[in-house]
């Protein structure tokens, strides 16, 4: 867009939807910025259904338990913090309402939660785009417990479907060690060791996730589900 097209966009009344990602290792087939990747391309196809526009993702993010894997690049969470709360700051004195923020990166959430705090009065709205019961539903029935925690088979799906397909390599077609539920519980929202211990404990890269068994076609109906959620969500925020 020009900034007349935003000026345009504002004097109607317009909001924006801010995505947020990571830029980490996925897995032996999935792509580092997977999380931006699946966060931007929902947010456009969201913003096409409610009248939104997209800001630029913030796709470097804390991520430092991953920093042991090539590729992966991560920001303290006082700079995120920091960063993400300047970026709604900007947006906010600029006219912007709603501001919806987009996640697919659980290790943002804490940081976003706080730069939020810093801006009281302003209509901030926080998302992870797995938040919705309809996206949950596909999850469940094509992966039950094998989503896992991290390169998730529904996240690789959405960028098979939006970028490219990496064939798995053979030692991928094998399941990795399922995680129980109190692993499961201890590390909500990314709490994962030290970079060398977990690339010790999940030496290629996924964390309880059978990413082989995602397939395009299941990314588009997972990009088009969300998008749909989202867009339905973010309108019901932006009518107050």
């Amino acid at each position: 867009m020009t900034w007349p097209e935003v000026e345009a966009h504002l004097a109607r009344g317009g909001g924006v939807i801010l995505p947020t990602g990571s830029t980490e290792q996925h897995g032996p087939m999935g792509l580092i910025g997977t999380d931006a990747f699946c966060a931007t391309a929902i947010a456009e196809a969201a913003a096409d259904l409610c009248n939104a526009v997209v800001a630029p993702t913030l796709a470097l993010t804390p991520a430092p338990f991953n920093t042991a894997f090539p590729g992966t690049l991560s920001v303290s969470e006082p700079v995120f913090r920091a960063l993400a709360g300047e970026v709604l700051a900007g947006m906010a004195a600029q006219g912007f309402n709603p501001i919806y923020v987009l996640n697919a990166h659980g290790a943002n959430l804490a940081p976003l939660r706080a730069a939020i705090d810093t801006l009281p009065g302003t209509r901030v709205r926080l998302k992870s785009w797995w938040d919705f019961e309809p996206v949950n539903a596909l999850r469940r029935d094509w992966y039950g417990e094998w989503e896992g925690m991290h390169a998730t088979p529904s996240e690789i799906a959405i960028t098979m479907a939006t970028h490219r397909r990496v064939p798995p390599p053979e030692a991928a077609l094998t399941p990795p060690r399922k995680l129980s539920a109190e692993f499961i519980r201890a590390h909500a929202g990314d709490r994962h060791g030290p970079p060398d211990a977990h690339r010790r404990d999940f030496p290629d890269g996924r964390v309880g996730s059978h990413s082989a068994l995602a397939t395009p076609e299941q990314g588009r109906r997972l990009l088009d589900t969300a998008a749909r959620a989202v867009a339905e969500d973010y309108a019901m925020f932006a009518a107050g």
